[in-house]
């Protein structure tokens, strides 16, 4: 008997065969419009994609652990689990890492955000029980951290330990803090000859650390989109290359001492799509300047979940945001990753979250094994051409830099800002349309949640990180859900609590579905809902609307409906309350302005706009 194919029975279907079909289904709608997803970045994302889609990618047949790395820098997939301490007290901090490191931590990193160990005693005491030829230990030190290398260099001689075996970091960023706070520590050319000569120290008696940081979280927490946290962060390392090598030192020497932190969002596939790229355009630049050694041409990521998208009210939302976060960055072959616990919007972490927060990545390695298996990504037709179209708008955005004379320039200038203010702009109203959704804040929000007696940190929603000696405009540090944060705020604050009243009536299924979305709508203002089963005349609901002492009363019923209700809800009830109609029926709407109904709320207006609307009309 001859064997056959399992498939050979079933004829191949070509790509035009498959859009000839879709453009019939489409029935004459736009193609573009109903089925092309475009990103904020500009990339268009076909809703589907074939082998043929992979043609001229030369980098999909090279392995792991090979030029130029797209599928991983090695051939494990293996990364540390990094908890990040702000250091406020020594001997708290260093208990904190020594428990840390026992419950599942392998690499910890001090802030010195708040303290600096002043003296090697003090910095002796900070290391106490970490055992620094096992684990990663890292500093976010920016300032200060051409003395906490010294300090590191002693302790190691104290301890008498092979330098070879001491892994980590420090953040020496000068850049990074133009970025952030609109100033270089002291002034740009004593930051650079500072870097300059903790590079020459580091490399012989540091061998196993890299202390010059490229720190892409600061323009994702501004509100980038991936392409300009990408391009962006590439273009400062360039310009930390070209600067140095005019200083003297040699291009490999430069690129071997570098790591990037970069932040994590929700846009899954992309965030894949973006560490993938990230290893690729870095190989690339340690190309272009002949470098030829592993060490300058692999890029050392470390990631960290994304402050931009994290909200402060349903905080335990923030659980499934920097769980799928994390594995994105897993799969997309970070080197290490650090979660930000889930309270950390409106208080100082506390033990629980920061143990949740280390559980998680314990569970994607040692429950779904997400360490066991490199780039698991490879092959997919959608992220290996979401990793193409990365890249390519990447790159473009980096020529577009360097032909305005590299980073400092265009910072100083003003162009990075105003071109990370547009994306964050356009973020920010599609948070307030509802485009992007932040569940528990935007849409779905418990009405009766109360935040104010828990918030210690809500203050710095209006802090302002210029300096006073600020060269340039610092990129405002934010979260997205701000704007509606303070908005639910102010409900608590007020004296009254605002009601709400559902007028519901007519048509079953209508007045349900409108019901639910003004209920939806009114609670992102932490507005008191009344709502109601249904009434049988305008008469008996104005009654009840009345009685119940609402502030707003929104009507809910059908479009065909409205034309006999509105004039009669606008007589009975105007002059009492705000009216609302739930809905905007087109072709009736100048006639009900015309009888005084003036708010409209529907799916696409503008909910933050609306909402600040009534809270000024309530006195709020």
């Amino acid at each position: 008997m001859e064997k056959k194919k399992l498939f050979e029975e079933f004829p191949p279907v070509s790509t035009q065969q498959w859009e000839e079909v879709i453009v019939k289904d489409l029935k004459g709608a736009d193609y573009e419009k109903k089925l092309v997803w475009k990103t904020i970045d500009g990339i268009k994302v076909k809703p589907y994609f074939r082998q043929e889609h992979l043609d001229g990618k030369q980098y999909l047949e090279i392995l792991p652990g090979n030029f130029p790395y797209t599928r991983g820098i090695d051939i494990s997939n293996e990364w540390e689990i990094r908890q990040d301490i702000i250091i406020d007290n020594i001997e708290d901090a260093n208990h904190k890492a020594v428990d840390a490191l026992k419950k599942g931590a392998n690499a910890v990193a001090f802030s010195t955000k708040n303290i600096t160990p002043e003296t090697q005693s003090q910095f002796s005491a900070l290391l106490k029980g970490v055992n620094l030829e096992k684990h990663s230990v890292h500093f976010i030190s920016g300032a200060t951290s051409l003395v906490m290398i010294k300090m590191l260099i002693e302790e190691i001689a104290i301890q008498n330990l092979d330098k070879t075996n001491v892994k980590g970091s420090f953040t020496f960023d000068p850049i990074g803090s133009l970025s952030r706070k609109g100033k270089f520590y002291q002034n740009e050319n004593a930051d650079f000859a500072s870097l300059k000569d903790a590079l020459v120290l580091v490399k012989e008696a540091l061998p196993g650390l890299r202390i010059l940081a490229i720190s892409g979280n600061i323009f994702n927490n501004a509100g980038s989109s991936v392409v300009q946290e990408l391009g962006y962060s590439l273009s400062v390392a360039n310009e930390y290359v070209s600067r140095l090598i005019t200083a003297g030192l040699k291009a490999e020497d430069i690129l071997s001492q570098m790591h990037f932190t970069l932040a994590i969002g929700s846009s899954y596939f992309l965030e894949i799509a973006k560490l993938r790229a990230a290893r690729m355009l870095f190989a690339g630049l340690a190309s272009a300047y002949n470098c030829t050694s592993d060490n300058a041409s692999k890029i050392q990521i470390h990631t960290i979940t994304s402050s931009w998208n994290k909200t402060m009210y349903d905080p335990f939302v923030n659980l499934l945001r920097t769980t799928t976060e994390s594995m994105a960055a897993a799969i997309g072959g970070t080197g290490s990753h650090a979660v930000k616990p889930y309270d950390l919007g409106y208080k100082i972490s506390d033990d629980f979250s920061e143990r949740i927060a280390r559980n998680q990545q314990i569970i994607l390695k040692e429950e779904s094994f997400l360490d066991k298996v490199v780039d698991p990504a490879s092959g997919s037709y959608y992220i290996e051409n979401l990793t193409d179209a990365v890249a390519e708008e990447t790159w473009r955005l980096f020529i577009e830099i360097e032909n305005k004379g590299g980073f400092i320039t265009a910072f100083k200038t003003g162009h990075i800002q105003e071109e990370i203010k547009k994306t964050a702009n356009l973020r920010d109203l599609n948070i307030a349309t509802r485009k992007e959704i932040l569940l528990g804040t935007n849409q779905f929000a418990n009405q009766k949640e109360k935040m104010a007696d828990k918030f210690t940190l809500f203050n710095c929603l209006k802090k302002n990180n210029q300096s006073k000696d600020a060269i340039a405009e610092p990129l405002r540090q934010y979260r997205g859900a701000e704007a509606f944060e303070m908005l639910r705020m102010k409900t608590e604050k007020a004296a009254k609590t605002p009601k709400v009243f559902l007028l519901t009536i007519g048509n079953l299924v209508m007045r349900k579905a409108r019901a639910g979305f003004a209920s939806n709508f009114f609670a992102c203002a932490g507005f008191s809902i009344i709502d109601n089963l249904g009434f049988s005349s305008m008469e008996e609901g104005a009654k009840a609307c009345i009685n119940s002492q609402a502030d707003i009363c929104v009507l809910c019923s059908s479009d065909d409906e409205y034309t006999d209700l509105v004039p009669q809800f606008v007589e009975k009830l105007n002059g009492k309350m705000q009216l609302v109609l739930a809905g905007y029926p087109k072709a009736q709407i100048d006639s009900f302005k015309v009888l005084g109904l003036n708010n409209y709320i529907y799916a696409g207006c503008n909910v933050l706009e609306t909402l600040q609307h009534f809270q000024k009309e309530l006195g709020i």
